[in-house]
């Protein structure tokens, strides 16, 4: 008895790692499809062959050009953008055990869109000093939001709250900024603030790439402390999780994600939201999402470039096609949660 027991536990664990791999590897070769057709897809099309000869290193007159300085800086923020976006918001929504706590929901988005349209409209900088800028106000938004919904304890649903709540004084702050700029300023902050690749450089790359890199990995790390933090509050004491400083871990790591990727390609919206829970139901339970999420975020934002870009006869921003994407669900999942009267 205690043997057969033993076999459908083991069943059970094998059945849960072939599907979590299984996912995975999905993921990444749509992820690496889609990352070719971005290199492929333009008005000029080359040849697998040229554009591997071009990102060797070969000088190939046109192809050379669109490849290397229009469509790999595209694709590239993109890639990384997608990653970061997914693995922040899926970090939020696990932290909190609750859909809705997405960093594009509850301010810290907005807190790095203020600071990033401040320095286009009023301070007319950019580059390094938009990406600084954008990292400490989404830094300070955060850190705003867990010290005013601490209370006597910790509470996710009072976060949630107090972060729509400064979301919607954020918004009103950035209307102003617009209202108040110059008409010649105001298209370029309306283009970041939809979300866009368009104007990417290779010079915008490195910086995004090193924090994906750097906290992405670190996210993955902390992944096993998220799971016990899902079980809630009491319980992750009670096996021993330090839950504060995981939890200030947790939130620097994607908050950093969140503000960095804002900050290079602006506010695309509804990634962080959707791809957490898009990439759960696909990988099920037992392992750490973060992974999973940060591959769904990169093959939504690629995705919904191409259908932007090549879908219609106007080309639109990534922002306007994930965003379209994301207003149904928001309004599905509130829809169910006024009628079980739970969270989720």
């Amino acid at each position: 008895m205690t043997n057969r027991k033993t076999n459908i536990v083991t069943e059970g664990f094998m059945r849960r790692k072939i599907r979590y791999m299984t996912v995975i590897i999905t993921l990444a070769v749509l992820t690496l499809i889609l990352c070719i057709s971005q290199l492929y897809l333009g008005n000029t099309r080359y040849s697998l062959e040229v554009m591997i000869r071009v990102l060797l290193g070969e000088d190939i007159k046109g192809a050379t050009f669109a490849i290397k300085t229009l469509r790999l800086p595209r694709m590239l923020s993109g890639l990384l953008a997608g990653m970061a976006f997914g693995m922040a918001g899926n970090t939020f929504q696990t932290m909190l055990r609750n859909p809705l706590a997405s960093p594009d929901i509850i301010g810290v988005t907005s807190g790095s869109s203020v600071a990033a349209v401040f320095c286009i409209l009023v301070l007319n900088v950019s580059g390094n000093i938009v990406s600084v800028a954008a990292v400490a106000a989404g830094l300070t938004v955060a850190f705003l939001i867990y010290v005013l919904s601490r209370g006597g304890s910790f509470s996710g649903g009072r976060l949630i709250l107090i972060g729509i709540g400064i979301q919607a004084m954020l918004n009103a702050v950035i209307s102003y900024l617009l209202l108040r700029a110059n008409q010649y300023d105001v298209p370029a902050a309306l283009r970041w603030l939809s979300g866009s690749l368009n104007g990417m450089q290779m010079k915008d790359i490195p910086g995004l790439f090193i924090a994906v890199l750097v906290f992405g990995c670190a996210l993955i790390v902390l992944g096993r402390h998220l799971k016990v933090l899902e079980l809630g509050e009491q319980s992750a004491i009670t096996l021993g999780l330090r839950t504060d400083r995981t939890r200030m871990l947790l939130v620097l790591c994607a908050v950093f994600l969140i503000a960095y990727a804002t900050a290079v390609t602006g506010p695309i919206a509804c990634v962080a939201f959707l791809a957490g829970p898009i990439a759960a139901r696909l990988a099920g339970a037992g392992y750490s999402n973060i992974l999973p999420a940060g591959l769904t975020g990169a093959a939504m934002v690629l995705l919904a470039d191409v259908i932007g870009q090549y879908a219609f006869d106007i080309r639109f921003p990534v922002g306007i096609i994930t965003g379209i994407l994301g207003a149904p669900y928001l309004l599905y999942l509130l829809i169910r949660m006024n009628r079980t009267g739970g969270t989720a």
